[in-house]
């Protein structure tokens, strides 16, 4: 195993869940998460007495919005503190769990806190994709979200699929916020979230894209703090199943018509985003499934592919349902499962920051 020069904990601190991983100086790493969470101080509380006394050097964090800043990471002083606080309304469903997660670590871990963006890896998009068609002067434009993700997507790929790696290739990072980016030379020129992470294709109780009648008319019916609760925590796959789950495996092993619709329309979606991408791009070259959908639902990522043979792309279907890396059937292009890991990329950013 690597021996590094620092013990680093990496923390992805949300409204409902934590998830830690401890990688030890000698390379050895340590998981541990906390589901359904009510009160983060118990959690984090519970955190300290399963690292057993095992004290990191460094302690990163998952901030899902860094703001108009093009650095991965930065070390927190009050200053960062401060400008991190004043971009929560970019992320209001997730930036104020970053936050209270990386104030309890400032009380209880006597280690330099470092904050990872999700927003940097798409400092690279293209203008055409980074514009919004509103008047520029508003200050207003895409920034696209998941890039720790897609970081460490983009960094195995090479070895995975070689030169293809560097060529045009759809990374789907499919879970209850999901999202998709396009690739070239290994870089994001186009994604599909914009302004926030509400944006895109359907999610879990998100919408994704809207047309802007639909948020006008929903703006005479609600105050500003209904509207936000509805657009971050009852449209999606909540809305489209009629309110029978958020959750892609419920509605998968449901039998209502309003759950088969919901999961019918979010494939499509997809398909449509990646058919999308295939456009700007003249094609593409690769495709990737990652996050909790993408990584672990055969039948989501067969109903997906089901229509895209015309762009090359054609599932193994057994290799599919045994879930195996490569799932594309052989003589087409690449169909990847490439599990998750923003843990590792919080790790790297860490020592990179305080080496």
């Amino acid at each position: 195993m690597a021996v590094l020069k620092h013990s680093v904990l990496t923390i992805n601190s949300g409204s409902s869940s934590i998830k830690a991983s401890l990688f030890s100086a000698d390379g050895a790493r340590r998981n541990f998460r906390y589901e359904r969470v009510h009160d983060q101080r118990e959690a984090f509380d519970q955190l300290l007495h399963d690292l057993e006394g095992d004290m990191p050097e460094l302690v990163g964090h998952r901030f899902v919005h860094g703001g108009d800043i093009v650095d991965p990471a930065r070390r927190v002083d009050a200053a960062e503190r401060c400008r991190l606080e004043e971009l929560i309304h970019l992320a209001p469903l997730h930036l104020p769990g970053n936050l209270l997660g990386l104030d309890l670590c400032l009380q209880r871990f006597n280690a330099p806190q470092v904050v990872c963006f999700d927003t940097a890896f798409h400092a690279t998009m293209l203008e055409l994709a980074k514009r919004l068609p509103i008047p520029n002067e508003l200050g207003l434009r895409r920034f696209g979200f998941h890039g720790l993700n897609y970081a460490y997507i983009a960094k195995m790929l090479a070895g995975v699929l070689g030169d293809v790696a560097y060529k045009k290739v759809v990374v789907a990072h499919l879970g209850s916020g999901a999202s998709l980016c396009l690739m070239e030379n290994l870089k994001s020129v186009d994604t599909t979230m914009g302004y926030t992470p509400a944006g895109g294709i359907p999610m879990g109780t998100r919408s994704g894209d809207l047309d802007p009648g639909v948020m006008l008319e929903l703006a005479k019916r609600y105050n500003p703090e209904q509207l936000s609760d509805m657009v971050f925590q009852q449209m999606g796959l909540m809305a489209l199943s009629a309110g029978e789950s958020s959750e892609m495996n419920e509605l998968l092993s449901s039998n209502s018509e309003n759950a088969q619709f919901a999961v019918d329309y979010f494939c499509r979606q997809v398909r449509a985003a990646i058919g999308g991408f295939a456009a700007k791009a003249g094609g593409i070259d690769a495709l990737v499934f990652t996050g909790g959908i993408g990584e672990h639902s055969a039948e989501v990522r067969e109903k997906i592919c089901d229509s895209l043979a015309f762009l090359g792309i054609t599932l193994d279907k057994t290799a599919n349902r045994a879930g195996k890396n490569e799932i594309g059937l052989a003589g087409c292009k690449p169909v990847l499962i490439v599990p998750a890991d923003e843990e590792v990329m919080i790790r790297n950013l860490c020592l990179s920051v305080c080496p």
